[in-house]
């Protein structure tokens, strides 16, 4: 056989992956942040782009909008509202959501400054403040009308900046007092000052000396109580025998001291920040309309309205003409016109998704969870003939607001579970877990439900489940074992 070098021509097809391609493909999976994030930088960035005040909607269906229109607003601000966060399975949970029940304390120095308008009434020393008083300068306040050593009032008022977000001080008693200059029995004297101001638990160095703080400002704390809450490990893995022996209480008495515990502040600067919750913004509005049809628009909000100031370009143009600088004004403008086009054929793909995930879904949208069927990206790349991939990117991070609430796109895409009835129906995974979490809300305290009861249960609506399933839905759900909701419900009992 002969072997050389040789000259042979052949003519191919490829797709080349240039970097407007790449940048597209990446704006179709941005959340509503980033993508702001990204054209704001890019208005900076190109002289020649600007976005439009009155926003419009870049896409939506050939349907007249509706009077549920306006109701599919409200329910917006609504659930923006409602969106909160799950504690884990920490000693937080030890506390309730609501607002600690906290037992207030005058300084002797306060109490008989002129800003108390009444001696039988309580002082609130964040009212008198003012509302936009810090943590710091409350603190800072009673420092200077409790602390009269001005070495002393310097290192608490370090302390007090040193503070976390929840008011604990976390620092290293040594290290701080290396830092400052001073020995370790100053600081530790500065710390008690600090932790004697209100609001009671501050300065505190864990959540034990926190919760230890403010059963003392009681009055007449009770040992057992001091106790308790040195062993809040034990007490947030319910090990209540353990917890009777080392403290020496009966079942009665650890309950009430649970109880008690449960109304002491955990966070005690939380007051004095302000809450931020980062809001879901929901890219897709869905809302019924008279007919029974469904009404499908992008929200606005989310849909950053870039425009091509081109009037601007043909005044640059003309003054740069075929000089240096006219590379760089073609270069913007071709930018420019990239962006504006990408950002319309991505509100315009995010609409098609959506629209077949609503006409495959629609039983969910008119009738609830419990009518969510399974689904994968196959069905949905198939009936609007794109690649998976893009409608994997296209659901991401993108979120759809309709009467049953605020869902990522990516939650309507489930796996299937067979049912027991001879006609081969399924049902979503996502609508079995929605079955369970029912299941478990609902059941007697005095009988809770086993997984192999909870597979009883659902074998009986026509769910065929098999118990390790039922468990790997209730540990996604952050649902505790059987043995675990028992002791949980038998002290808030």
């Amino acid at each position: 056989m002969a072997t050389g070098v040789k000259l042979q021509l052949k003519q191919s097809q490829s797709l080349t992956m240039t970097p407007q391609l790449a940048q597209s493909i990446k704006l179709l999976q941005m959340g509503h942040a980033e993508l702001t994030e990204f054209v704001n930088e890019e208005v900076e960035r190109n002289p020649l782009l600007e976005i439009k005040t009155d926003t419009q909607t870049l896409a939506s269906t050939p349907e007249k909008p509706d009077d549920n229109q306006s109701d599919t607003h409200t329910k917006l601000a609504d659930a923006s509202a409602e969106q909160v966060a799950d504690l884990d399975s920490s000693t937080e949970n030890l506390f309730s959501s609501e607002p600690a029940i906290s037992q207030s304390r005058s300084s002797s120095a306060l109490t008989n400054s002129t800003s108390v308008q009444n001696s039988n009434e309580d002082f609130d020393l964040v009212a008198n403040l003012g509302e936009t008083a810090s943590l710091a300068q409350t603190l800072e306040f009673q420092i200077a009308m409790n602390v009269d050593d001005e070495d002393m009032r310097q290192i608490a008022t370090y302390i007090v900046h040193a503070l976390d977000d929840d008011g604990y001080f976390r620092e290293d008693i040594t290290a701080t007092a290396s830092h400052l200059k001073v020995s370790e029995k100053d600081i530790i004297k500065a710390l008690a000052h600090v932790q004697s101001l209100e609001p009671t638990g501050v300065g505190a160095r864990n959540l034990s000396e926190c919760l230890r703080l403010q059963l003392l400002d009681s009055g007449k704390p009770n040992p057992k109580m001091l106790v308790l809450v040195e062993h809040l490990g034990l007490l947030a893995k319910h090990e209540f025998t353990k917890l009777k022996k080392i403290c020496d209480m009966s079942a009665d008495e650890l309950d009430q001291a649970i109880r008690l515990i449960k109304t002491l502040d955990p966070r005690p600067a939380a007051k004095f920040k302000p809450i931020l919750a980062d809001s879901v913004v929901p890219d897709v509005l869905v809302s019924m309309k008279n007919d029974g049809s469904w009404n499908i628009d992008l929200n606005p909000e989310t849909l950053p309205n870039v425009l091509v100031n081109r009037s601007y370009h043909a005044e640059l143009s003309s003054v740069v003409g075929n000089g240096e600088a006219k590379p760089f004004v073609d270069d913007c403008l071709n930018n420019a016109k990239w962006l504006e086009r990408s950002l319309d054929q991505r509100a315009q793909t995010i609409l098609k998704v959506a629209t077949e995930i609503i006409r495959q879904q629609d039983m969910f949208f008119a009738e609830g969870i419990e009518h969510l069927k399974p689904m994968n990206l196959a069905t949905i790349a198939s009936a609007i003939k794109m690649h998976e991939s893009t409608v994997s990117r296209v659901t991401a991070n993108k979120f759809l607001l309709c009467d049953q609430g605020i869902f990522e796109l990516k939650y309507f895409f489930s796996s299937a579970i067979g049912t027991t009835n001879n006609e081969g129906d399924q049902l979503s995974s996502q609508s079995v877990k929605h079955q369970i979490k029912k299941l478990v809300d609902t059941e007697d305290p005095k009988k809770i439900l086993s997984d192999d009861k909870l597979v009883e249960l659902l074998q009986e609506t026509g769910i065929d489940i098999a118990r390790r399933t039922v468990a790997k839905y209730r540990e996604a759900l952050k649902i505790p074992s059987s043995v675990q909701r028992r002791r949980e419900k038998r002290v808030s009992m």
